[in-house]
């Protein structure tokens, strides 16, 4: 049975995030958007940790359940030091068998930083130091990095991060199994490094508000359920136990390009070289996007990979496609209406956006928002590339007849 999980997201306890991020909202979610397995998120936080603890079930090995949704244990941190000269700033998920590991290593962290100040908290400490922290006080514990490519907060971050996991993670590398590929990019575009060969490729949403959900995930099928099954998948890649990752286009990402948003500049790499790496405008530095630096780590030609490549599907939020189809804002409450009907019609977003075929969304499903769940799926849209900090732009090229179907325009 496939399983659909997305093990990276924030809790209300991190900053910038929704105050109505809490375990019902989050389960409740997990439903309409059709997740089987979602991180905690922010486990270190004194709060957040005592809510899971005195609210979830444990079911099956290291998973715990609220309401029909499966969680487990994960927390994202920030470490932040310098080396080489440079200010490091690197984003890590950390995994956790259970809420008894999840003490210890909230214990261990506590002697480094206030954990209590953020749902993701900043430690003044290297990678490969808070590596070792963390499997001293839980060795079953498990450590992905995030976002990887990132600019700001990233293992690969062009203004922050590194040229190789070696120079991050030194002596515990060999133990670092999957990377998390991040909005901006996708694994086509880190099949080019023939340095990540080794390591599993996995999606999450990042999630700081309960509708963001399963924007990226990660699809399993699993003989039997737990912590240590999901882990091995992972590890192994075995492709009828890992079946691949769910991925937002990654033009979409709003670090995809090369730019300076106050000046409203946005330049491909190529663009952005030509230019010295310069906005044209004011003559600052360019925040140097994802695919900027995928082209200067890559030892592989745009479309060359490894022999053993994970499949991977793009999509767009339904709620945008239905915004598109209406012709409305998606935070509309036509949106909110048409979206929650689908979804009652049908059962969950994954559902409508992957498995079920045209001739069954037809029955009631009005012909333009089909229409924009047809061109995603073969990939048939138009993208504005995201850029230092800005969303890109998805365009889906419908046909501009109206359509009174259900009442709805």
């Amino acid at each position: 049975m496939r399983l659909i999980a997305d093990l990276h997201i924030h809790s209300r306890y991190s900053r910038a995030t929704s105050p109505t991020t809490d375990l019902p909202t989050l389960a409740h979610w997990a439903k309409i958007k059709g997740i089987d397995i979602l991180g905690t998120g922010d486990f270190t936080h004194p709060q957040w940790y005592k809510e899971l603890q005195d609210n979830l079930e444990p079911v099956e090995n290291g998973l715990y359940r609220y309401d029909e949704t499966l969680f487990m244990l994960t927390v994202e941190v920030s470490a932040i030091w310098s080396q080489g000269g440079r200010v490091r700033k690197v984003h890590l998920v950390i995994l956790s068998p259970s809420m008894e590991a999840t003490a210890r290593i909230n214990r261990e962290l506590s002697k480094i930083g206030n954990l209590a100040a953020d749902g993701r908290p900043i430690l003044g400490i290297s990678a490969e130091r808070l590596v070792e922290a963390v499997w001293n006080a839980e060795p079953a514990a498990e450590v992905i990095p995030a976002h990887v490519w990132t600019p700001w907060f990233s293992v690969f971050g062009s203004r922050s991060g590194f040229d190789s996991l070696e120079e991050c993670f030194g002596k515990y590398t060999k133990r670092i199994f999957a990377i998390e590929t991040g909005l901006s990019s996708d694994p086509e575009m880190n099949w080019r490094l023939s340095s990540l060969d080794r390591l599993t490729l996995v999606s999450n949403s990042d999630a700081h508000s309960p509708g963001k959900l399963g924007r990226e995930a990660t699809l399993f099928d699993l003989p039997e359920l737990g912590y240590d099954a999901l882990i091995a998948a992972m590890k192994d890649r075995d492709p009828a136990r890992f079946l691949g990752t769910i991925e937002f286009y990654p033009q979409e990402g709003k670090y995809h390009y090369d730019g300076h948003r106050v000046c409203g500049v946005v330049l491909s790499p190529r663009e952005a070289i030509a230019n010295r790496n310069l906005c044209p405008v004011c003559g600052k530095p360019l925040t140097i996007g994802v695919m900027h630096r995928v082209e200067e780590l890559a030892d592989r030609a745009a479309g060359d990979g490894p022999a053993q490549r994970i499949p991977y599907r793009c999509l767009v939020p339904l709620e945008e496609i239905t915004a598109q189809a209406l012709g409305i804002g998606p935070n509309t409450k036509g949106v909110a209406r048409e979206y929650e009907r689908l979804i009652t019609r049908y059962g969950n977003e994954f559902r409508i956006l992957l498995d079920l075929s045209e001739e069954d969304l037809q029955r009631e499903t009005p012909s333009r928002i089909l229409q924009g769940i047809m061109k995603v799926r073969s990939g048939d849209l138009k993208i504005e590339p995201g850029y230092d900090g800005v969303y890109g732009k998805v365009r889906l090229p419908l046909d501009a007849k109206a359509d009174d179907q259900l009442g709805l325009f």
